[in-house]
């Protein structure tokens, strides 16, 4: 698995999930939730909490039209916001994300995408047969339905709307957990708890993680918990079994004045096969899919029913 991702408190928690239920070969970092400097950075204290030595590789600083837009307002400028910075002297193996995805490819990699799509669309115009020899690409990303960024577009597609219509319309086999199926995984302050109790490292910085985003919707929408995004993604190749996947086309609109940047789904019954270019995810275990996850973060639950089989 390569993970390509713009850490983001969500996407350190993907990484975490990655790095326990799979075999993490690469991170490639991008622009998105925070600017590129900051989500290399990120990505890299990640790395140095797990103790592991995968290459964190720096791809995009800008979409491929337009200027870079960031989600300060979520995630704080240094895009982990309200988390304890780990010193480490860690650094980038390159600063070639395109070429790094391109030399890495096998067929039993997958791309788990989780921030803007650039750094996969330019992989795509370098070596359109790129696609074709991994195994395919998760994507958080996009909505069958509302929106975050604007009323109908998600923000990781509306980051670089144009780079999401590459990998949409690149023959890819490809997974969407779009914001329907990431607002049915939602953290909670009793998590939080299990979490700080833990009292590892692991779990204290994902317990950070979950303070902030608490103290970030309870300002904007009035409630303690947050979709937890990102490792939806991941758990579509790990734990493929706690989500419901339906082929469907979907397409990215580049030129509405109200819609651009949207996953436009064709869920039309006649259309839905024979025309899909994506298995789209609608449902989530939730209570067995946050098992796994916690016990990722060195909290898991010794009296779940599913503790031992998640």
């Amino acid at each position: 698995m390569i993970v390509d991702c713009d850490p983001g408190h969500d996407d350190a928690i993907a990484l975490i999930l990655a790095h326990r239920h799979a075999e993490v070969v690469g991170i490639t970092s991008v622009s998105g939730n925070a600017p590129l400097a900051a989500t290399t950075a990120n990505a890299l204290m990640v790395s140095a909490l797990l103790d592991v030595d995968t290459p964190v590789v720096r791809g995009a600083a800008r979409p491929l039209v337009g200027e870079p837009i960031h989600a300060a307002l979520v995630h704080g400028e240094s895009g982990l916001g309200g988390v304890d910075r780990i010193a480490h002297e860690r650094t980038i193996t390159s600063d070639d994300a395109v070429g790094y995805l391109l030399d890495v490819a096998q067929p039993d990699i997958t791309v788990v995408a989780v921030g803007p799509l650039t750094n996969l669309a330019h992989a795509i115009e370098r070596d359109p047969t790129w696609v074709k020899r991994i195994a395919g690409i998760s994507i958080m990303g996009g909505s069958t339905d509302v929106g975050n960024a604007t009323r109908v577009a998600e923000f990781n597609i509306f980051a670089d709307p144009e780079a999401a219509a590459k990998v949409f319309e690149s023959g890819a086999e490809i997974t969407m957990c779009g914001l329907n199926l990431t607002h049915q995984f939602q953290t909670s302050d009793a998590l939080t708890e299990r979490l700080r109790g833990a009292g590892t490292p692991k779990a204290t910085f994902a317990a950070q993680i979950f303070d902030h985003l608490h103290d970030r919707m309870e300002a904007l929408i009035g409630r303690r918990a947050s979709a937890m995004h990102d490792p939806c993604a991941v758990l579509a190749i790990t734990h493929p079994h706690l989500l419901e996947t339906e082929p469907r086309a979907v397409a990215v609109e580049l030129a509405g004045t109200l819609t651009r940047g949207m996953t436009v789904v064709d869920q039309r019954v006649s259309r839905r096969r024979d025309q899909a270019n994506a298995k789209v995810a609608y449902g989530i275990d939730a209570e067995r899919a946050w098992d796994v996850v916690m016990e990722s973060l060195d909290a898991a639950d010794p009296e779940s029913p599913n503790a031992k089989n998640p």
